[in-house]
């Protein structure tokens, strides 16, 4: 299992620090679909005891991205689409929730700071840059969600995205990118307008372009 250098300074929580770098080296495929985790192996690699990774790995578990076979042998989950498909649409529903209930608490700030990100997000696009491009995405995402002041919304939001983001970097190559500068301007002006419900059913409408691609690729082809 050779794994590159950690990512990141070491946080204060060792748990979410053992949790952050395999959700990520699992979502870029580091870690390959089947792959067996010894936890020996990580405690090396992260530099953690043992009770970090095994809380991480429960946690990667509830997501979706680790199960656990007999014999209580730790696997990267195998890619499935179907999985993909039931986490976008609770996805889907989660940003369009936290875009209503953010809209009337957004400063200029925020609405300066979404307009930020996109450009980030197009830039990466353009530059076939995955990993950006997914960042600055979750950048304009993370900013209705963090003003919406729901505190249950982050931790639902990182029981289903992972999942996604792993499949559209291993389906897609990046973000299914086709038109999503385009919804996020106008996310951001209806945001602006404070229109909340028309904001908020343009971000579900956003959040669904991946399981509509997903759709597509479950469809037999017609002979």
């Amino acid at each position: 299992m050779p794994l590159t250098s950690p990512r990141v300074a070491r946080p204060a929580s060792l748990r979410d620090y053992a949790y952050t770098e395999l959700r990520d080296a699992i979502v870029s495929g580091e870690l390959a679909p089947g792959e067996r985790l010894r936890d020996p192996e990580l405690e090396q690699w992260l530099g953690v005891s043992r009770t970090p990774i095994r809380d991480a790995i429960a946690r990667l578990e509830l997501a979706g991205l680790v199960r656990t076979q007999r014999a209580k042998q730790t696997i990267v989950s195998p890619l499935d689409t179907r999985a993909a498909l039931a986490a976008q649409r609770i996805a889907a529903s989660l940003h369009e929730l936290a875009v209503r209930e953010a809209v009337p608490q957004l400063t200029q700030a925020d609405l300066d700071a979404m307009r930020t990100a996109n450009d980030a997000f197009s830039s990466a696009l353009h530059a076939g840059d995955v990993d950006a491009a997914i960042a600055a995405d979750d950048d304009f995402h993370g900013v209705a969600v963090r003003a919406s002041a729901n505190p249950l919304l982050p931790a639902l939001l990182e029981q289903v995205t992972p999942q996604l983001r792993r499949l559209e970097r291993a389906r897609f190559g990046s973000l299914a990118g086709r038109g999503s500068v385009t919804d996020h301007e106008r996310i951001v002006e209806l945001c602006a307008a404070g229109l909340a419900d028309e904001a908020a059913l343009a971000a579900r409408e956003n959040w669904s372009t991946l399981g509509r691609l997903l759709e597509l690729e479950e469809t037999p082809a017609t002979p």
